[in-house]
């Protein structure tokens, strides 16, 4: 990956919709230099998929919760991020150090709807031997996007 690369991928996450054309004018290239160098992002995996962004609030996902749990032994780790990747209330789940076993993001309706997960869903996991649960107030930075630096610029 080269420093064009890299510029394609900050433009792409800004500006998702815009076009080869756009997208070539910005870093500098043709319309199909642009589209090769999607097509080899793509299939090396830098990008994994093409998505919109949708405010949680909009759709009634108005809260967030941090969930972090610790699992009784190591057996017990497959199991659990199977069970997990299937929960569509998980947005996130992360391998920790620490006191923890995994870090949970959670976006669902409201604490009731908090509860049913972490108390149906997450607690009733084989091996899970306690969580922790923050939630949040409010979000002064929720962004998505990476920081493309061109390669050598920190």
């Amino acid at each position: 990956m080269d420093d064009i690369d890299r510029k394609i991928l900050a433009h792409l996450q800004l500006n998702g919709r815009d076009s080869y054309a756009d997208i070539g004018k910005s870093v500098g290239l043709s319309v199909s230099a642009v589209n090769d160098r999607l097509k080899k992002l793509i299939a090396t995996g830098a990008i994994q998929r093409f998505a919109a962004l949708v405010d949680p609030a909009a759709v009634g996902c108005r809260l967030l919760a941090f969930v972090s749990v610790l699992l009784e032994r190591p057996e017990h780790d497959k199991p659990f991020l199977a069970a997990i990747a299937d929960l569509a209330d998980v947005q996130e789940c992360h391998h920790v150090t620490g006191d923890w076993s995994y870090l949970l993001k959670i976006r669902v309706a409201d604490t009731a709807a908090l509860e049913r997960v972490i108390s149906d869903k997450i607690k009733t996991l084989p091996g899970v031997a306690r969580s922790q649960t923050v939630i949040a107030l409010s979000s002064a930075k929720d962004d998505p996007a990476l920081a493309c630096l061109p390669a050598g610029v920190s």
